[in-house]
This record gives structure tokens, C-alpha cells and sequence, in this order.
């Protein structure tokens, strides 16, 4: 049985050594402390594919949790049973989600002539006008150049 206290030291200790970053620490020992927490009528190395994944399912019914986050708590959880106890990539296969994909707001033809109409400062207008008529980005617009100008 395990209690939410005992946090196993070597998983962050490890982390720390394979040099994770400061923030990828702190969300995977979050998660797996969630873990822990969820599990904590149970033996950690006695807990099935099947029960990390119905603890998912659950997370993502009950919580709301992002793809995202979803993928991040897999990886904490992961890195206990590959990192810290040695077990096969093979150990259990979780369904990872499909990486979602938004398509970009885009103004109408109307929208840009009102926005171009009420800019009165003759740079700003240009500049807008540029990104417009040229499909730039901010940090395209920001490295212009003069001889880049045909």
C-alpha cells in the first residue's frame, strides 16, 4: 500500500540528473504525486496498463484535462516505471492523443478596410497595410529591410 507521502526521492533526484527542465520537474512530480494519490490503496509496481488507463479516461471525464496535460501526466507516469524501475518501453501501451489543430482567425476583406480607415498615423497605416498585402508575420515585419522592398 502507498501512502501520498512517500514520494519516491530517486524519481526527482533522476529528473534533476537527466538535466529536465525547471518547469517539466515540477508538472511531472505534480502529476505523479496525483498518482500516487489516485493509487494510494495500491502497491505502485502492481498497478496494470488497464488501471493507468481507465485513471486517464477518468481524468479527462472528470477534470477536463488538455491533450496537453494529458500526454504530460502519460510521460510523468512513464518515466517511473522505464526511468526509475527499469521496465521495458513495452510496459503498457496508453493511447496518446492526436495533437489538435486550430485553424488561425483571419479577418474578412471589411474588416481590414475598417481597421485601415480608422488608423489615422500614416506609419502604422503602412505597416499595416505591409503585413496585409504581404502575408507577414509580426516577426517578419519586425526584420524587414529596406532592400528587401522590390
Amino acid at each position: 500500500m502507498q501512502h501520498p507521502s512517500d514520494f519516491p526521492g530517486e524519481y526527482l533526484e533522476l529528473l534533476i540528473r537527466k538535466r529536465y527542465s525547471t518547469s517539466t520537474i515540477k508538472a511531472y512530480t505534480s502529476y505523479f504525486r496525483d498518482f500516487i494519490c489516485y493509487f494510494n490503496q495500491y502497491d505502485l509496481n502492481s498497478i496494470t496498463p488497464q488501471q493507468i488507463n481507465r485513471y486517464i479516461l477518468e481524468l479527462i471525464q472528470n477534470k477536463g484535462i488538455s491533450s496537453s496535460q494529458q500526454n504530460q501526466r502519460i510521460n510523468a507516469i512513464k518515466f517511473y516505471y522505464e526511468k526509475i524501475l527499469g521496465r521495458k518501453r513495452e510496459y503498457y501501451q496508453i493511447q496518446r492523443p492526436r495533437k489538435e489543430s486550430f485553424l488561425p482567425t483571419i479577418l474578412t476583406r471589411e474588416e481590414v478596410g475598417k481597421m485601415l480607415k480608422r488608423t489615422v498615423n500614416l506609419k502604422h497605416r503602412c505597416i499595416l497595410m505591409t503585413i496585409y498585402s504581404a502575408g507577414l508575420r509580426r516577426s517578419e515585419l519586425i526584420n524587414l529591410k529596406v532592400e528587401d522592398i522590390d
